[in-house]
């Protein structure tokens, strides 16, 4: 093991404290406003990093991510529903103006599957959520949307950082190529729409 990974071994904490830390960045990450600042996808991917080289279960880590990347959505989902008019107008939210313009954009062009790969869009994951919360969409087309979401995004990040762990580098740019396939994915989504628009 590399000095380094051993110096950091030692200082961050183990076990529950540990997995329970994970869950709470993943969860930041996805909560309205906190997101922006919260680079919980890069730690996300570190942790597998780390679990490579023997920190902690990757599957434990895989589970407290989904716990997390979900309760963060649901938690937006639930202050939009509830007091979404407020929060919108408030000091925090006008400062970030832009960024929730352009998730309401986003909602209104690709509906429930916003929720979907809003997740994967750095900006605006913890904005749609909150903007569906909002437009009053139905709990139970959330949740759906949210779980898959939550599902992928748990699997996908902490192991890409596993799987692509021989060292940080390989695993920086695995995570570029992992950007463009989602991208990718959402053009092919937003293409199949426009299309069976048209045929019907």
């Amino acid at each position: 093991m590399e000095e380094w990974l051993h110096q950091l071994f030692n200082w961050l904490p183990d076990g529950g404290v540990y997995l329970g830390a994970i869950a709470v960045i993943a969860l930041l990450e996805s909560l309205v406003a906190f997101g922006v600042v919260v680079p919980g996808s890069t730690l996300i991917v570190f942790a597998g990093f780390l679990s490579l080289h023997g920190k902690e279960d990757i599957y434990a880590i895989i589970i407290v991510s989904m716990f997390g990347a979900f309760w963060g959505d649901f938690i937006s989902y639930w202050l939009g529903a509830r007091f979404g008019p407020s929060i919108t107008n408030s000091k925090l939210m006008r400062r970030q103006k832009k960024v929730v313009r352009n998730a309401e954009i986003f909602f209104t062009e690709h509906g429930g599957k916003s929720v979907f790969f809003g997740r994967f869009i750095g900006p605006i994951r913890g904005f749609v959520p909150f903007i569906a919360g909002c437009a009053q969409m139905r709990p139970r087309a959330f949740i759906a949307y949210g779980i898959v979401s939550a599902i992928l995004w748990g699997l996908a990040y902490p192991g890409l950082g596993y799987v692509a762990g021989v060292s940080w580098q390989n695993v920086q740019r695995w995570s570029g190529r992992f950007a463009y396939l989602i991208l990718a994915a959402l053009i092919i989504t937003v293409l199949f729409s426009i299309l069976r628009k048209r045929f019907r």
